[in-house]
């Protein structure tokens, strides 16, 4: 089966800038995208195979201005159409910033493309604490989204769920909404199939965060985008925070911490794999 594409835009590592891109009367700005090689992160199984094109958006120098959207989403654009087979796209959060709100949308990632690197991402850096401690905690979202954040949960630890004893949602709550009903479908799933009883903390039930689902627990935890307040402290074994959402402020917050948590998301996974990818030119 041919692998996905996904086409990650970000901004050109320092490092291997050559210039600017640059447009005078005679040259059109243009990108040029690099086809990197197999992934080399990890070997665990249930990883589904997928081709990562870099592409560097250098910085933009004509009489000194930025990059104007229009223009960006053209060149941009361009990398796409020379790309072979099915494919998506993924945008560094800088180079979002360079989109006006009309092309915002055109460069979102769709869901499955967010699941593929998931499912990569959680073999590679979660798997083995899953098997080895038997504990995730889910940091749910937008309540709108919950639907989605309970069946993309399912089909992330599966997998593993053999070896899980403990599972625990935290959630926002919402006035006039019963969530064990609203979830009872998801929730049953997990016991009927595993035998496992997940736990049900809204994020203000500071009582329950010691022992139940709480902040010192070791294991993975999948955050959705859930609430700021949750921080995992130190623990005497190693946690894997698996941030869905790569929020910057979260990465810069954990990586402040002296506690044995190794913070992950779908943008460090690529950025990994570029300078993985550039590591082996330079040796």
């Amino acid at each position: 089966m041919e692998a996905e594409t996904i086409v990650y835009y970000h901004p050109m590592i320092q490092q291997h800038q050559c210039c600017a891109a640059k447009r005078h009367w005679w040259q059109d700005a243009a990108l040029q995208e690099r086809i990197l090689p197999p992934q080399t992160l990890g070997t665990a199984e249930r990883k589904k195979p997928f081709t990562l094109v870099d592409c560097p958006v250098p910085p933009f120098s004509y009489k000194k201005k930025a990059w104007k959207p229009a223009e960006l989403a053209e060149c941009m654009e361009n990398v796409l159409h020379r790309t072979s087979g099915m494919a998506d796209v993924y945008l560094h959060p800088q180079i979002m910033t360079y989109m006006s709100e009309m092309y915002g949308e055109r460069w979102e990632t769709c869901r499955e493309t967010q699941e593929l690197l998931l499912i990569n991402l959680l073999a590679d850096y979660g798997a083995f604490c899953l098997r080895e401690q038997g504990q995730a905690v889910v940091l749910l979202g937008a309540p709108q989204d919950t639907e989605w954040q309970m069946e993309m949960t399912w089909r992330l630890l599966e997998p593993y769920l053999d070896r899980v004893n403990v599972l625990v949602f935290y959630y926002i709550e919402m006035e006039g909404i019963d969530i064990g009903e609203a979830l009872s479908f998801h929730l049953e799933r997990y016991y009927y199939e595993y035998g496992l009883v997940p736990q049900l903390i809204p994020y203000q039930d500071k009582t329950r965060q010691g022992s139940g689902g709480g902040r010192k627990q070791a294991g993975v935890i999948l955050d959705y985008g859930g609430s700021t307040s949750y921080i995992c402290n130190k623990s005497a074994k190693a946690s894997v925070y698996i941030d869905m959402t790569s929020s910057l402020q979260k990465e810069q917050m954990y990586a402040r911490r002296s506690g044995q948590i190794l913070y992950v998301s779908p943008l460090n996974y690529l950025d990994t794999m570029v300078k993985n990818s550039y590591d082996r030119l330079v040796h």
